[in-house]
């Protein structure tokens, strides 16, 4: 099982979405920003870190949304979703294909990791 922390960073009325980038596991899926925690890590430390690494931006780390665990076959994800305000920076890409700002009712028009379903129809209601 690998435990992973999920950021929806809300922009006005827009969230933030990364694509996988290619030579990953789920590469062009869709996914919101974030990542492993690591041993000894909170959870709101290791989605700072992970978005700082990935986005170049500080976090506010808010209260957690949701947690789900999801079973690709050859492994299991828990993730943990928080809501999460930009501190400082904008998001650039360090890793992903592509960033995007999208409307909740528009997330269903992308290709998001299974993982990611509940959420996303959560966040759609």
């Amino acid at each position: 099982m690998i435990e992973v922390v999920a950021a929806v960073i809300r922009r006005g009325d827009k969230i933030l979405i990364c694509q996988r980038p290619q030579g990953k596991n789920l590469a062009g899926f869709w996914e919101f920003p974030g990542g492993k925690v690591e041993e000894g890590e909170s959870k709101p430390f290791a989605l700072a870190r992970e978005c700082r690494e990935e986005l170049n931006v500080e976090l506010q780390v808010g209260q957690e949304i949701c947690s789900v665990t999801h079973d690709y076959g050859a492994y299991s994800v828990y993730i943990t979703f928080f809501e999460c305000v930009l501190a400082s920076g904008e998001p650039t890409s360090a890793e992903h294909q592509a960033i995007e700002w999208v409307p909740p009712a528009q997330l269903k028009n992308y290709t998001f990791c299974p993982a990611d379903s509940s959420l996303i129809d959560k966040l759609c209601q």
